[in-house]
């Protein structure tokens, strides 16, 4: 890997990583609803000049059906999960459950599209999984005031995440890669104008709440996008892949030097495991050699 696409890959890291930190921050303030629908509204702002250009207005039309099933994998539900469970979860520990998207990517594509599952697949699946029992297994509690569903939401954006990347494979294949991007931002945007309006808080959040909202649009979620997708034209799709590996631990970095969050041998153990679960379920590890 040259060293400028090192550069753009740690920053990719970085910047998603700290997008856990600005979405606990701006959370509680404004509401998961309208935080997102602020941060979707913000990065659909940025993309509106190549969305205006002439030769993608004609795409749009033909995939509007499809743009606004992206959007609501991809960008309006797990966003709006994350949101929920920022309101309860430290950001760290939601980066680490981030992880999971591969593992659920891969269980995805062995149940749904029938792919066999390598042993060494299998095992990292189980070994994840362990991993997020071994962190989360005192956030299991379900009673009022308990983390249970704030933990079952993160998971349940991840999920989302995961069906997202099979739908947007199989259906935009050969189409420009900033149509699904810039396309199922605007149609996300649009999804979440009647419950933002509708949960609207009473009360203006702080000067930092509107701070770190637009540094999710513009910075987390749009240029992260432009990002991700000139890495995808210059370094390989396993390569890629490590990004996962890299996140949380920016994640838990960010949390623990701006907003105080402690960093507990339970933690460092169960991002350790769900890690190596994720390593054994892409392939990076254990993978045939021939």
């Amino acid at each position: 890997m040259a060293q400028v696409d090192l550069l753009r890959f740690l920053s990719l890291a970085a910047i998603w990583g700290s997008s856990y930190m600005f979405m606990r921050i701006a959370a509680p303030g404004f509401g998961p609803l309208p935080m997102v629908m602020l941060r979707l509204g913000g990065a659909a702002l940025f993309f509106l000049p190549w969305l205006l250009r002439a030769p993608v207005r004609p795409l749009l039309r033909r995939n509007v059906p499809a743009l606004f099933l992206l959007a609501a994998l991809n960008s309006a539900v797990p966003f709006s999960l994350l949101a929920f469970s920022m309101l309860r979860l430290q950001a760290g520990f939601c980066a680490i459950l981030g992880a999971t998207v591969p593992m659920f990517a891969v269980a995805i594509d062995a149940l749904w599209w029938r792919h066999a599952l390598q042993p060494g697949r299998l095992f990292g699946l189980a070994l994840g999984f362990a991993g997020v029992t071994v962190l989360a297994w005192d956030h299991f509690d379900f009673s009022a005031g308990g983390t249970g569903w704030a933990v079952l939401a993160t998971l349940g954006a991840s999920a989302c995440y995961a069906c997202a990347a099979h739908f947007g494979k199989h259906r935009f294949a050969g189409q420009p890669m900033m149509l699904p991007a810039a396309g199922s931002m605007l149609a996300a945007a649009i999804l979440l104008v009647p419950g933002g309006i509708a949960t609207w808080p009473a009360h203006a959040p702080p000067p930092l709440d509107w701070f770190a909202v637009g540094v999710l649009a513009v910075v987390c979620t749009a240029c992260a996008y432009l990002l991700y997708y000139k890495l995808i034209t210059r370094i390989s799709a396993t390569a890629l892949t490590g990004v996962t590996f890299v996140i949380p631990v920016f994640g838990v970095l960010w949390g623990a030097l701006f907003l105080h969050e402690a960093i507990t041998p339970r933690i460092i153990a169960g991002m350790a495991v769900t890690l190596l679960g994720t390593a054994f379920t892409t392939g990076m590890i254990g993978a045939r050699r021939t």
